[in-house]
């Protein structure tokens, strides 16, 4: 079976048992501030579990992508250099939402796995928790018990509580879990072995692997460590897709499955490299320089699939978060690229054809998005390989001060600054080294290393008091029509941050709306009679608003009354719906390539990201201004379609964005000719709008730009201030009414003034160097060339070269100068001094420079330095001379 094919049994497997099958989350999340990416199936299920959402219908199925490459799940480093960890993965899935349990799940895997798929029972080992004494946890025996139907005793493991018990986090859902594994070792691994499978389950046996794992979830975490039982039990089961097609198709290595191969062997064709699997090692051992190129090949193929499934559904590399952590992978696959494959340049994006070629259509976005991705990855890759070139100049520079030093180590600080500053990873430091007979101190590096850990871990440092329940029930947003409403708290708990501390409130009927899809949340207050709290901010949390609050009410079981600072609310609610009209203007104007990659909407301002892969030019803002302005004028009024099957709502024209994640049924926006699919709060009618007005255009990255704007009273605000400053530029020119001509006439003259000035500096440089070598001294066979003025830098610069032209040999010529109270000094050496005479002018003026308060530095034959003190300016020619010693 071909992986698309198995892919497809285990959806029609779980549909034929009752399952609704489920489209893929997005990779990377956007409105979760506990996680950055889906690194789990159940991920898109959370509110379900947490009891926030309504768990219809209560089985489900889907293939979810999933990343994990930092917290918790951690598998970057072993990536590439084993056979089956991965970045970006597929997680096939089946869950029940208080539905089946226990028995449920365990007969249906038994029956897809051996059934089904045809997997040799005697291969497959299950294991169970074994129980945890110190938590007053039994053994799991009620799942021991179902596996016994399927499996002899000796196949049945008790796992320990890293192993089988999965928890969510520090709290939240958690329970005791089954895993299989599978034996796929061959036999003459088996006889020369001499253990059992049984034996190898969970000791890192790269043919005994984990393949499904069965999450019994009926457990609560508290913030103290405590339990409690779940109000409802949950099945969630994830079972590794690239570990699955392995066994299907008889191999030993997810990357020699039809998952890996292709990309692999695009690989091979432009590297000219060749790459061995797994089968091929058994037979022939490799050397140390193949098993080199196989793992850089394995990182490569692997990393491809992560950055390209992240850029697709809109995660752009960046400095900042789940940004940096693409940026991250991307550089670890260039790096391997580099010094494995030979690859000096772009490499990842030539491979991105194969990728779009072999899961395109299980995956539609990577084939619309493939343009963008490409752009977005080769300049990711370009500035990446500048940058380790400047790195490696610089290891190159450390290495040589070592030899002048007589010492064979570099040292850690230095190594960690080539990682921080410049993408450097240890190995690749070490590499160098050790090619160069060195070695680097690992303990001081892992030092430092931690120090950076420390400073994030406290900067990010947030502190969760367990939900205190006041109340049953789940809240109800009625913000789309209410901007005050009566409302009790259902639960809050308290929140410690860099030693601040505030409360999250969850009311049972809400109109602030949490900050989401780039809206920010709402602010106001609660009230009643006896009191009033502020909201100072209103997040998205789980799918509810949780509403922040310095202090919580006196009594937090009184009624309230919930409300909204309307004229916050209405300039962001303007703001948003702004960028819809933006939107499609973009779109009419620059063609329907365009697509939103990203918008920040606040009472203030409005940006918007786009796909497109130019500079718009000022004639089109200005086209895309007026269509704006044109929609605003009409006064449209707000049509939207709340609860609207997602099917529907695409019928009516509403556009669905990639990276996005919708349910069963959405809510469409429209506004004349824009419709779009929006949860966010719009104006009633366009006119609320007031005017808008474009105040920059930029880009983010390849292929995506950016757009500012203001609207209403920010715009009005913005033209007093281009009114106040015409009225500043006019009284400088005598208030004249033709202000455009007058100011062309004083270019013109500054223009003609400038050329004259350079002509009489030309003139003056050429007779003071004339002046300065007929004044010349020699020393000792050298002409030395000493002078002070005060002229500009790029003159005095200018000078020394002309004394070099009329003295080609034995010069040494140091000129120093003053220009607006700085000083500056020029230091110029004949080749020939540099040569024989071993001179450097960089390290002349480094020294010499300290003495004016300054630094610089050049070539060995000219360098300059600026200082801040010009009374030092004659002892630093006077250093300059000592220094050279002739």
């Amino acid at each position: 079976m071909t992986a698309n094919e198995i892919r497809d049994s285990y959806k029609n497997f779980f549909e034929s048992k009752q399952h609704a099958i489920v489209p893929s989350a997005p990779m990377v999340i956007k409105d979760d501030p506990t996680l950055m990416f889906t690194n789990a199936g159940m991920n898109q299920w959370k509110d379900i579990i947490l009891g926030t959402r309504d768990p219809e219908p209560r089985r489900r199925a889907d293939t979810q992508k999933c990343l994990r490459v930092s917290g918790k799940h951690n598998d970057l480093e072993e990536v590439g250099h084993d056979t089956y960890h991965h970045t970006m993965f597929e997680m096939l899935g089946n869950w029940s939402f208080g539905d089946y349990f226990k028995e449920g799940a365990i007969d249906m895997a038994w029956e897809y796995l051996v059934d089904v798929l045809k997997l040799n029972p005697e291969d497959l080992y299950v294991t169970v928790f074994e129980g945890s004494p110190e938590e007053n946890i039994p053994r799991d025996d009620e799942a021991a018990r179902y596996w016994a139907k399927h499996v002899p005793e000796d196949h049945i493991i008790n796992g320990n509580k890293h192993d089988n018990f999965w928890e969510m986090g520090d709290t939240g859902p958690c329970g005791p879990c089954s895993e299989i594994h599978v034996d796929s070792r061959t036999p003459e691994q088996r006889k020369t072995s001499g253990k059992s499978g049984r034996e190898l389950v969970n000791q890192d046996d790269p043919q005994v692997i984990e393949i499904w794992n069965l999450v019994f979830m009926q457990f609560n975490r508290k913030a103290d460590g405590s339990l409690e039982k779940l109000g409802m039990n949950v099945i969630d089961t994830g079972m590794g897709f690239e570990r699955l097609v392995r066994m299907m198709q008889g191999k030993h290595s997810n990357y020699d499955t039809d998952v890996f191969q292709p990309i692999i062997k695009a690989e091979q064709q432009i590297t000219g490299l060749k790459y061995t699997t797994f089968e091929e090692e058994v037979l022939n051992p490799i050397t140390k320089e193949q098993d080199d190129i196989n793992v850089a090949m394995r990182v490569c193929a692997d990393h491809l699939r992560a950055v390209s499934f992240s850029i697709a559904d809109g995660q752009l590399p960046s400095n900042a978060k789940a940004g940096y952590v693409i940026r991250r992978i991307l550089r670890r696959a260039v790096r391997y690229a580099y010094t494995f494959l030979g690859q000096k340049e772009g490499f990842l994006y030539k491979l991105l054809p194969t990728l779009v070629a072999e899961m395109g259509d299980a995956f539609p976005e990577l084939k619309a998005q493939q343009q963008l991705i490409a752009k977005v990855m080769k300049e990711e890759e370009d500035s990446f390989l500048r940058t380790l070139d400047k790195g490696i100049s610089l290891l190159d520079k450390a290495m040589e001060q070592l030899k002048v030093e007589g010492k064979t180590e570099l040292d850690g600080e230095q190594a960690f600054r080539l990682f921080d500053t410049y993408g450097f990873p240890l190995d690749l430091t070490e590499l160098i080294c050790r090619e160069n007979g060195f070695s680097v101190n690992e303990e001081q590096f892992n030092i430092e290393m931690q120090k950076q850990k420390e400073r994030a871990r406290n900067a990010a440092a947030v502190e969760n008091s367990d939900w205190v329940e006041l109340a049953q029930g789940e809240q109800q947003f009625v913000g789309y029509d209410y901007t005050e409403y009566e409302c009790h708290i259902l639960r809050y708990r308290k929140v410690t941050q860099k030693k601040n501390e505030f409360y999250e409130l969850v009311l049972d009927y809400t109109p602030f709306y949490g900050e989401m899809g780039g809206q920010v949340g709402d602010c106001g207050v609660i009230c009643n009679e006896a009191e009033t709290i502020d909201i100072i901010d209103s997040k998205r949390e789980n799918n509810q608003t949780v509403h922040i609050v310095k202090q919580l009410p006196k009594d937090p079981t009184a009624q309230f009354m919930a409300c909204v600072d309307t004229d916050k609310r209405d300039s962001s609610a303007a703001n948003h719906t702004a960028t819809h009209l933006l939107d499609y203007a973009l779109k009419q104007v620059l063609g329907d390539h365009v697509e939103q990659k990203g918008s920040f909407v606040s009472p203030d301002t409005l940006r918007f990201d786009f796909s497109h892969f130019e500079k718009v030019s000022d004639e089109q803002i200005r086209e895309v201004e007026r269509m704006v302005n044109d929609m605003i004028r009409q006064d449209i009024q707000l049509d939207e379609h709340r609860d609207v099957p997602f099917e529907e709502a695409k019928k009516l024209g509403a556009i669905a964005l990639f990276g996005e994640k919708y349910g069963d049924k959405v809510r469409v926006v429209r506004f004349g000719p824009s419709c779009e699919f929006c949860g966010g709060i719009h104006a009633k009618a366009t006119g609320k709008i007031g005017f808008f007005k474009i105040v920059a255009e930029s880009s983010v990255a390849a292929g995506i730009r950016r757009i500012e704007a203001k609207t209403g009273k920010e715009c009005e605000e913005l033209l007093y201030k281009t009114e106040d400053m015409l009225r500043t530029v006019k009284s400088f020119f005598n208030n004249a009414k033709d202000l455009q001509g007058v100011i062309q006439k004083y270019i013109e003259e500054h223009d003609t003034m400038k050329k004259e000035i350079e002509s009489f500096q030309q003139q003056r440089v050429q007779a003071l160097s004339k002046e300065l070598v007929s004044k010349a001294r020699t020393v000792n066979g050298v002409t030395v060339v000493t002078g002070q003025y005060d002229m500009m830098p790029n003159a005095a610069k200018d000078l020394v070269f002309k004394v070099r032209e009329l003295q080609s040999e034995n010069l040494l010529c140091v000129v120093g100068t003053v220009f607006d109270g700085k000083p500056m000094l020029n230091v110029m050496l004949s080749d020939d001094l540099v040569k024989d005479h071993g001179l450097n002018a960089g390290q002349l003026v480094r020294e010499a420079a300290k003495l004016m308060q300054g630094g610089g530095g050049g070539q060995p034959h000219f360098a300059s330095a600026g200082g801040k003190n010009p009374d030092g300016l004659s002892a630093a020619i006077d250093k300059v001379l000592e220094l050279a010693a002739l």
